[in-house]
């Protein structure tokens, strides 16, 4: 892959032309800034900024006053490549708080596999209505731990918002250890670009090393290749990262989440 060219679509195409997810959100360009507003088990947040050093700070200063006055966290999605250089040191500043950084990879649909090996007993489910939602929430909390399951819930309603709503943009899955979920993830289109994005993903820790997580790349390569995508694109954290390379991802960014919680 010519990496430059490939980074410069994807912020071309899914960063300053970034679509809702769901009907119930809004995506706008105001001024500099491409930027989600939704309710609050949505995404919020902030996809492209074409700001510098004279004009960050104000735009950055905007951005909270504008989620404030709707009393929603967001994030500001920084990518290692965005500008100013020193863009992260003026979103601490402006109080937000940084999550773990994940580095953005991606690869060619052709030349991934695309049959999912599980290990035995354990079953793919399609998620399709909120029964299905119900257990990608249970599959995060027990890869997570109870301590997360506030996340598990807000991600199953936007996953089961996007299924209602703007199905055309979302497959979700569900590993199924007889009638126990054990891992979970989706996968998310921008129809009319070259990218699909992988989520999720995280497996109980008795599960862990037993091929689930590859057969759940799998699995959605080989959907992505039927709906004619090109590249998929993950942000990995480092347990993922390492898996995702031995199958031929390739490395175009670290992406930081910068919160703001009102």
């Amino acid at each position: 892959m010519d990496l430059e060219a490939v980074l410069a679509a994807y912020d071309r195409q899914i960063r300053r032309g970034a679509q809702a997810d769901s009907a119930g959100v809004c995506v706008e360009r105001v001024g500099a800034v491409v930027r989600q507003t939704g309710a609050a088990h949505d995404w919020n947040g902030v996809h492209w900024a074409d700001v510098d050093a004279a004009t960050a700070d104000a735009v950055i200063a905007e951005q909270v006053r504008h989620y404030g006055s709707l009393g929603r966290e967001f994030e500001w999605k920084l990518h290692s490549h965005d500008s100013p250089a020193d863009l992260a040191d003026r979103l601490l500043a402006a109080g937000f708080v940084p999550e773990p950084a994940e580095t953005m990879l991606v690869a060619e649909v052709a030349d991934l596999p695309t049959e999912p090996v599980l290990p035995e007993g354990v079953r793919l489910l399609p998620v399709t209505d909120a029964a299905g939602a119900r257990l990608m929430a249970d599959a995060h909390d027990v890869a997570f731990g109870e301590d997360s399951s506030d996340l598990g819930e807000r991600l199953a309603k936007r996953v089961l918002a996007q299924l209602t709503e703007t199905p055309d943009t979302i497959v979700a899955v569900v590993a199924m250890a007889g009638d126990v979920p054990v891992s979970s993830a989706r996968m998310e289109f921008c129809p009319g670009t070259d990218f699909a994005g992988l989520w999720g993903g995280g497996t109980a820790p008795e599960w862990r090393g037993k091929g689930i997580y590859r057969a759940l790349i799998a699995h959605r390569t080989r959907i992505a290749a039927e709906r004619g995508y090109r590249y998929l694109q993950v942000d990995a954290t480092e347990d993922s990262r390492p898996i995702l390379q031995r199958l031929g991802f390739e490395q175009l960014s670290v992406t930081t989440p910068y919160v703001y919680r009102p």
